[in-house]
């Protein structure tokens, strides 16, 4: 995908900028529209019909709402015209296969499964979508007149492909009146910088080496080696999400957007709750606003509020990916915040703050574990891998061998997983313009070496995935 690669680094991005700003703002969206149709085909040149007939699918719908929704029944009528299609053609594209797959081997049929291809971002903007027709039946936003704009919003490519999830409430100002500034520009470019160097420099290096943990036998990995590898991915996951969530707020901030943050250094939770206030911002948000809440939330009694969180994070564990081990992972959640909020929330609020993060991040990385693998087999094997203190090694030379060769990446990962760079600025903007003058001068240096080095590694490195393309 070229969002992932060097041509969209070294030619699209800087092309696009450029036109982007020598236009009047009058063909602004225009242009940023016609590079974010070019950068969504290059990758998905059929599957961008889809897009074209699912956006205007609910632009149609917002405007004749709008004009002939005098009723609630006929608001309800367009409101369910959009939900309905475009949960139809998400769940054909992504559940289908699963479906077959799950008829086969519950009734022992044979049907075929029809193989197909899940066109890139359709979760992202499926939701986009909706969240537009439910926001405009519910009266927090007006029907956008423009179907160029709205399409914009849609295909913006900063945020197409991996998100965060951008609610045309958020942006609909901007869409018609926003401000290109030079410090905007600038804080663009060290944001999009640093999901560079996540990315690159942390989320690849973690990966190979979750990669080479996940493949070994049972007979060769010790439990330390397998606790290793979990931490791997689960690092491996949370930079490179979060990495291409800071591409996209920096190219955002570049366009005169202003997205919403996705991650609040998630790994730093305190709890299971809170993590979920940390990672995939958007994500959780959205089925806490138009899931959850819509279904009585807390409101109803302890049975209805058990039954609402059922829903939610199976749901939320299922729009991961149409496979047994997502909806696990969900329910395992789901489970664990039941307990939290019923059992014993209130007593681990009172224990050591240290203890609160190591619980907390036992439970991330295991939870990370089940997500990583998706073959049920392959994951029963790890598990008891994991808690096999009996029949495997403590710890074995492989795993020192391990740490002694990532160890710096392993480190590096660790510290930035928290939120020391907000404390140094912190730090210098006590000390006055002299502080703020030695920050700028050390990150400018530091950016410039790390890019190098990320330049270095794209060019060598044939290992360059990207975790949530499939979603």
């Amino acid at each position: 995908m070229v969002f992932s690669g060097i041509p969209f680094l070294f030619f699209f991005l800087p092309l696009c900028l450029i036109l982007y700003y020598v236009v009047p703002f009058s063909w602004k969206n225009g242009t940023l529209l016609v590079f974010s149709l070019i950068f969504y085909a290059w990758g998905e040149p059929l599957y961008i019909l889809l897009m074209l007939f699912s956006t205007a699918l609910d632009y149609t719908n917002g405007r004749l709402m709008e004009r002939y929704g005098t009723t609630e029944g006929r608001r309800r009528f367009f409101l369910c015209c959009s939900i309905c299609v475009n949960l139809s053609l998400l769940a054909f594209f992504k559940y289908a296969d699963f479906a077959v797959s799950v008829v086969n081997g519950i009734f022992q049929t044979q049907i075929i499964s029809p193989q197909i291809h899940l066109p890139v971002g359709i979760s992202f903007y499926t939701f986009q979508t909706m969240s537009y027709i439910i926001d405009l039946y519910r009266g927090e936003v007006k029907a956008e007149r423009s179907y160029i704009t709205y399409l914009t919003y849609v295909s913006m490519f900063p945020q197409l492909v991996a998100g965060p999830i951008v609610r045309f409430s958020d942006i609909q100002e901007q869409l018609h009146c926003r401000e290109i500034t030079r410090d905007g520009i600038e804080r663009g470019v060290l944001r999009f910088m640093t999901g560079l160097f996540k990315k690159v420099l942390i989320a690849n290096q973690t990966g190979a080496l979750w990669e080479e943990i996940r493949v070994l036998g049972a007979a060769d990995t010790s439990v330390a080696t397998a606790w290793l590898g979990a931490l791997c991915f689960t690092l491996q996951l949370y930079f490179d999400f979060s990495a291409y969530s800071d591409m996209a707020i920096g190219m955002g901030q570049m366009l005169g957007f202003h997205y919403s943050e996705n991650f609040r250094y998630p790994l730093t939770a305190v709890s299971v709750t809170d993590f979920w206030r940390r990672w995939h911002i958007s994500l959780s948000t959205w089925f806490r606003d138009y899931v959850y809440i819509p279904m009585g939330g807390n409101r109803k009694g302890v049975s209805r509020h058990l039954l609402n969180i059922a829903v939610v994070w199976f749901l939320t564990g299922l729009w991961h990916g149409a496979s047994w081990n997502f909806i696990l992972w969900g329910v395992y959640y789901g489970i664990l915040l039941v307990l939290e909020k019923y059992l014993w929330g209130k007593a681990l609020a009172k224990t050591p703050q240290f203890f609160q993060h190591i619980y907390a991040f036992l439970i991330v990385v295991f939870g990370f574990v089940v997500f990583a693998i998706t073959d049920m087999g392959e994951l029963g094997s790890y598990i008891r891998l994991l808690f096999s203190l009996g029949s495997n090694t403590l710890v074995d030379t492989r795993f020192l061998w391990y740490l002694g060769n990532y160890g710096i990446v392993l480190g590096a990962a660790c510290v930035l997983a928290c939120p020391i760079y907000p404390w140094i600025c912190r730090k210098a903007s006590f000390l006055g313009r002299k502080g703020s003058f030695v920050l700028s001068l050390v990150t400018g240096v530091a950016v410039l070496l790390l890019f190098v080095m990320a330049t270095a590694y794209m060019v060598s490195d044939t290992y360059n995935p990207f975790l949530y393309f499939r979603f």
